[in-house]
């Protein structure tokens, strides 16, 4: 396995486009409370704090201790071989031919009158299981 260590140049900029995430998240929540229905924008906001604070503690660990970073950290933060690069391409494809039918269950599940909000979570944690066991599934067998 060969990791190349991040130059300060792309840490300068890793951490530009996080701050540039905190911030898009942080004014489309306050947009989002302001003039969206219920606690849209509360949760957007709790949401998105969750995955900044995510996509933080990964870019950490691949920075700090590239050795010691799982395969999905390494591929997600472009610091990966090949190896871990063709894993999580391969499972991106998968998730990609699996959203198409989960979001076209979900249409049908909300023409039939399910509730909206419970479609939308369940859609989003289905295709989060999809990626996630198929880049187990890819990586385990590659």
């Amino acid at each position: 396995m060969s990791t190349t260590e991040m130059s300060s140049r792309q840490k300068a900029i890793a951490l530009l486009t996080m701050m540039v995430a905190l911030g898009g998240v942080i004014v489309v929540g306050l947009l989002l409370r302001e003039h969206g229905p219920g606690n849209m924008g509360t949760g957007f906001l709790q949401g998105g704090a969750v995955g900044v604070l995510g996509v933080a503690v990964v870019a950490w660990r691949v920075t700090r201790s590239p050795g010691r970073a799982t395969s999905f950290e390494r591929a997600f933060t472009q610091q990966g071989d090949e190896r871990d690069d063709a894993v999580l391409t391969r499972s991106l494809a998968v998730l990609g031919l699996a959203a198409f039918p989960l979001t076209g269950a979900a249409a049908v599940a909300i023409g039939l009158g399910a509730y909206v909000p419970m479609v939308l979570t369940l859609l989003l944690v289905a295709q989060l299981l999809v990626g996630a066991i198929a880049f187990a599934i890819i990586s385990r067998t590659s």
